[in-house]
């Protein structure tokens, strides 16, 4: 190895899907989802996880996303990739219990990293509206901090951002009413 050890890995692969429903994606971009957003997170998660056994203390944090816990018409396969991140990094967390490595799942909110451009998605609605326009995206280097104190807390689950700790309660609060109130926010961003 290049630095001689490695104690920490902090796996932040992420794509969006463009905002389609799901009867309508192509399966090119499905797969695309999944081997960036699951199986990039996965294999780096495999490679590092022998390495870090062996120190003496260690932690692996995979980024999931609030679309991995709560549904965002539009982005239905975008959160079934990180709904499997949540899952795969939680069991992972239980199969380490007893190990010096420690594991925790990540949950950012809307950060100001320009995942849609990054992604190849446009958010420009049709007559030149903006679907984001208004919106204040938490900077990523806030969103950083929040992680890396997460991180060296041993937290399990972090929040990063009001909106993905407020929706996280509304979820388990109401599914149902969550639901709806996301899909109505969500409505101008998908095709009539």
């Amino acid at each position: 190895m290049r630095f001689g050890a490695v104690d920490g890995v902090i796996n932040n692969a992420g794509v969006i899907q463009p905002f389609s429903r799901l009867s309508d994606l192509d399966f090119q971009v499905i797969e695309r989802l999944i081997q960036v957003n699951l199986l990039g997170t996965l294999f780096v998660t495999k490679e590092f996880l022998p390495y870090l056994l062996k120190r003496p203390e260690a932690h692996i944090a995979n980024i999931s996303s609030m679309g991995g816990f709560v549904p965002f018409p539009g982005q239905t396969m975008y959160g079934a990739t990180k709904a499997a991140v949540k899952i795969m990094t939680e069991g992972l967390a239980a199969e380490c219990l007893h190990t010096n490595v420690r594991v925790t799942v990540v949950f950012p909110g809307a950060v100001a990293t320009n995942i849609a451009a990054n992604s190849g998605i446009s958010l420009d609605l049709p007559g030149g509206s903006n679907a984001t326009k208004g919106y204040k995206a938490l900077p990523p280097e806030k969103a950083a901090e929040i992680i890396v104190n997460g991180i060296e807390r041993n937290a399990q689950r972090i929040f990063v951002g009001k909106d993905s700790t407020l929706l996280d309660k509304f979820y388990r609060l109401s599914p149902a009413l969550a639901t709806r109130a996301i899909a109505k926010q969500m409505q101008a961003l998908l095709p009539k």
